[in-house]
């Protein structure tokens, strides 16, 4: 199994793709907050989760520290969300 990298030592390919990815948990996130009624967090969520998908191709191949941000803010987001119930079925994996 291949080590971790950084944001910078990812391809763009790698970097679309990871961006996909935590757009897509933070889509997952955002259901799942609202059928609990958490309107708040779901809002956060999908805002994130449009600003990543927006953004994604400049954010994978010029602005890597944007990238890096965003990145560290959803995983932050996702990791409070997933805390608040720890019974809770993981949806989507991220590694």
């Amino acid at each position: 199994m291949e080590g971790s990298k950084t944001i910078a030592q990812m391809s763009v390919r790698e970097r679309r793709d990871i961006l996909d990815a935590v757009a897509e948990t933070l889509e997952v996130s955002a259901r799942e907050a609202l059928v609990e009624g958490n309107r708040n967090f779901a809002a956060n969520s999908q805002n994130l989760a449009v600003i990543i998908r927006g953004s994604a191709d400049e954010l994978a191949s010029a602005n890597l520290r944007a990238a890096e941000i965003l990145l560290q803010q959803a995983m932050t987001l996702i990791e409070q969300f997933r805390l608040r119930d720890p019974s809770r079925p993981e949806s989507v994996t991220l590694h």
